[in-house]
């Protein structure tokens, strides 16, 4: 269990299929360093250079997701931030993504780049404790890490500008209703929830998950006729696999499926 001497980490652990992500700052409400931001992004990528590995649940150590970027660490005149390896997954999803589903776990104070993390996941299950803050622009600032995007393309044009402009606090109840959630949950259910997700996803193949993602980034990034033409691409991927041919004979055979990712 977490406590406030914990020196600031991010861990992995395994359960099966899933791989648990969990930033830990929790003295300081999980404000996200420099340090905690390079050490996110490699967590992150080994997630998704490991085979093995299917889901991602990203669940916040403590009863808050993040207060936002430790600011000084990252503006100040003894800054030490650094950019993400280009080769590494950039935790905002704005340069290298996972391709691989991965599921957001939020409760308590959720603001600025907390929000853009959850929103470059692709499933974001809620505590009735989150409480969210996109406040940049009361510091002078702006979001910077997709918000001004990404609040487009999951809420609406009017939703989206009502709390960028505002800058204000909304409840997870918000959240849900502006499609920012997919479930509200008491907290702790909240987590027993997102796991539970994961291993759902767990029985599906992953290999059409990854083709499925990636066709609908596509669309996301080109358009429909884009989505459309790589179509071709994902029959020959995923009718290529060992996973397809189980799929098809738990069928016949009417049980269920065992996918073994490849």
């Amino acid at each position: 269990m977490s406590n406030e001497t914990n020196t600031p980490e991010v861990r992995m652990t395994v359960d099966g299929h899933i791989a648990v992500i969990s930033l830990d700052n929790v003295a300081k409400k999980n404000a996200i360093t420099p340090e905690l931001m390079h050490q996110l992004s490699q967590r992150l990528t080994e997630f998704d250079n490991d085979d093995n590995l299917w889901v991602a649940v990203l669940d916040p150590a403590g009863e808050h997701t993040t207060a936002g970027l430790d600011m000084p660490k990252f503006f100040g005149p003894t800054a030490t931030a650094k950019p993400i390896p280009a080769d590494q997954i950039d935790p905002f999803a704005l340069e290298k993504r996972c391709r691989k589903p991965v599921i957001s776990v939020v409760h308590g104070i959720t603001y600025t780049i907390g929000i853009e993390q959850m929103l470059a996941s692709d499933i974001v299950i809620a505590a009735d404790t989150a409480r969210f803050c996109q406040l940049e622009s009361k510091r002078g600032i702006a979001p910077l890490g997709g918000a001004h995007f990404r609040y487009l393309t999951r809420t609406g044009w009017g939703n989206a500008m009502y709390h960028l402009f505002l800058c204000d606090e909304f409840n997870a109840q918000e959240a849900y209703r502006c499609g920012f959630v997919q479930e509200v949950h008491p907290y702790g259910k909240h987590r027993e929830r997102a796991m539970e997700i994961a291993r759902l996803i767990c029985k599906v193949a992953p290999i059409g998950l990854k083709a499925t993602k990636a066709a609908a980034l596509t669309y996301i990034a080109h358009g429909e006729k884009a989505a459309i033409a790589v179509i071709p691409d994902i029959q020959k991927t995923v009718f290529a696999s060992e996973d397809f041919k189980e799929g098809i004979q738990s069928f016949v055979e009417r049980r269920e499926a065992n996918f073994q990712g490849r």
